[in-house]
């Protein structure tokens, strides 16, 4: 019955389809719940194609610096199949982890793309943008005897693509390719393509149905609303902790004091309170799990700045960094600057202030660090060294 009555939302007309978008955002929510929400759409997706009322995205990816950890989860997706996605979603392009043909031949079906469809093709980036040596430290296409960057194909590319989207933490924001030291001066796409809205759809990996809840949106709306960090909303609105099925026990100050435990972890390092992203009512593997649900700290893997500002992972840190950079004490959050300062867990500040929850659940639980080395920032960019703390030990 919930999937008929969900399906009943979705009516047709005799020359187009009828699909609202708030109809839609419903599904998103109710299908991460309920099941995949994408298996929802799919059928009458599926016939509006064949009848011509909606036009399959072009796509085309390119990899940069990446793991291909993104690819695999995509290509994991339950509902709708990755075939399904070929057949009813997108006219898939250029992938060079899933074309059939190799080499020249690929590389000529993304330049056909490029030359004869320009602005009407969507860009998929997946991993880092890398920027030492003017990018020579990653080619991913060789063209008339010459090797092609990363960097230089993106802008190209980009430039002239309908829609730029950054799937996984790298391709959004930098990710574990540009972490401390960075040698490699690795970035994300937006910083490169500055004359574009890059959405990103952060993650390490991304969730396939984030992405593909993005291109859907896109095929049927156009741009979703994005917050600030350029990550659709209806994926990144809320943060871990306001939907984590242990926060009662956060209020109630019950924490774990170890990994594998299964109260809140938020003292033995979980960073959901400052993480964006609804895997508590997603989860992986075909909605199978998450890592609090395995008794595993949330290591704020879809945030700008990961994974350095979230590290040590299974720390709880005195100075917690939220979302743009601030980091705030954990002292002055007990004693009620949270409320001002970050809009992470504010939904409840008040009433958690009045009740002393907020003192007594950070300020007393926070776990002191005396030995940590400080990291002192020297003039060439890509260079860091160990400033030794007086307190620590020859």
């Amino acid at each position: 019955m919930f999937y008929k009555d969900l399906l009943e939302t979705i009516s047709f007309q005799e020359e187009s389809i009828m699909l609202r978008r708030r109809d839609f955002l419903k599904l998103v929510v109710k299908g991460a719940i309920m099941g995949n929400f994408c298996q929802l759409i799919t059928p009458p997706l599926a016939e509006a194609v064949a009848a011509g009322e909606i036009k399959k995205l072009p796509v085309v990816m390119i990899e940069a610096g990446s793991c291909t950890g993104d690819s695999i989860s995509l290509d994991n997706i339950w509902t709708p199949t990755f075939s399904d996605i070929l057949s009813n979603i997108a006219d898939w392009r250029y992938d060079c982890s899933m074309n059939q043909v190799q080499g020249m031949d690929a590389y000529q079906i993304l330049q056909d793309t490029y030359a004869k469809i320009p602005n009407d093709y969507v860009l998929i980036v997946q991993g880092s943008m890398v920027r030492r040596d003017s990018g020579h430290y990653n080619h991913v296409a060789y063209d008339k005897g010459q090797l092609i960057t990363g960097l230089e194909l993106v802008r190209r590319i980009g430039l002239k693509a309908k829609y730029v989207v950054a799937i996984g933490s790298c391709a959004a924001f930098g990710g574990p390719v540009s972490g401390y030291p960075n040698p490699s001066l690795s970035t994300g796409v937006q910083n490169i393509l500055p004359e574009r809205r890059v959405i990103n759809v952060s993650g390490c990996p991304a969730h396939p149905d984030w992405i593909m809840g993005t291109l859907l949106h896109l095929a049927l709306y156009g741009e979703p609303e994005l917050e600030k960090f350029g990550r659709p909303k209806l994926f990144y609105g809320e943060t871990v902790h306001n939907r984590c099925p242990r926060r009662r026990d956060y209020d109630q100050g019950i924490f774990a004091t170890d990994i594998g435990q299964k109260e809140c972890l938020f003292r033995v390092g979980c960073k959901g309170p400052v993480t964006y992203a609804d895997c508590p009512i997603r989860r992986w593997n075909d909605r199978l799990n998450w890592p609090i649900g395995c008794n595993t700290p949330c290591i704020g893997c879809t945030e700008p700045g990961f994974p350095d500002l979230m590290e040590p992972f299974t720390s709880h840190l005195p100075d917690i960094p939220f979302p743009g950079g601030v980091k705030v004490a954990t002292d002055s959050i007990g004693l009620g600057v949270l409320g001002l300062t970050s809009a992470a867990i504010a939904g409840h500040a008040v009433s958690s202030l009045y009740k002393g929850r907020i003192q007594r659940n950070l300020l007393h639980s926070t776990v002191k660090r005396h030995h940590r080395p400080t990291l002192k920032k020297v003039k060439v960019s890509h260079q860091y060294k160990l400033k030794k703390s007086p307190n620590c030990e020859e």
